[in-house]
């Protein structure tokens, strides 16, 4: 597994500290703001870790800053808990005040109909250039702030299917197709 992906799953193994309650660290690297996806990401795990089933639906609000010198604090409100689903909300607490509040419905597991989006038609992602081929083919020509993103280890793999809107200034539709995994085994 990659240092990068083993950092993010010890983010995200939040320590839990009585009943419906729990605390996540930050990595500490000189960001001035808790990243935001960790908060949702912290904040799911402790609503997952008080039900069985799978989300679903997920609604999610940033109201302060987050700090990352200092632990946050989830506090999980089990709304129901009924025969197929669940719902939960949890408020993230730093300095005594409410920084994020989710509300998230879980599904148990169960048979029944399913449907979804027919598959985009896309290459597979073994026929894309992976990360370290997409950095020696353009890292001359990216802008700074991208070449720091290339330069660090990631947890997660992108390989976008269409370079082209990398590249070119013109205005694209608001869609993008890309496959995404992570750099190692999550077992």
């Amino acid at each position: 597994m990659s240092r990068a992906l083993d950092q993010l799953l010890s983010i995200l193994d939040i320590e839990t500290l009585e009943v419906n309650l729990f605390r996540g660290v930050s990595p500490q690297v000189g960001w001035q703001r808790v990243f935001g996806g960790q908060v949702i990401g912290q904040a799911l795990v402790a609503a997952y870790r008080t039900v069985n089933g799978l989300a679903h639906s997920l609604h999610a609000y940033f109201l302060r800053p987050g700090d990352p010198s200092v632990p946050i604090i989830y506090n999980v409100d089990r709304i129901r808990d009924g025969g197929s689903f669940s719902t939960r909300r949890v408020v993230a607490i730093q300095h005594g005040q409410a920084i994020f509040s989710m509300a998230a419905s879980f599904h148990k597991p169960e048979e029944g109909l399913a449907h979804q989006m027919k598959m985009p038609d896309v290459p597979p992602p073994e026929s894309l250039p992976s990360e370290g081929e997409l950095k020696e083919l353009l890292f001359d020509r990216l802008p700074p702030q991208v070449k720091a993103y290339w330069e660090r280890e990631r947890p997660i793999e992108i390989r976008p299917v269409d370079l082209s809107r990398y590249l070119a200034p013109e205005k694209r539709a608001a869609t993008q197709q890309m496959w995404i995994r992570a750099t190692g085994d999550l077992g």
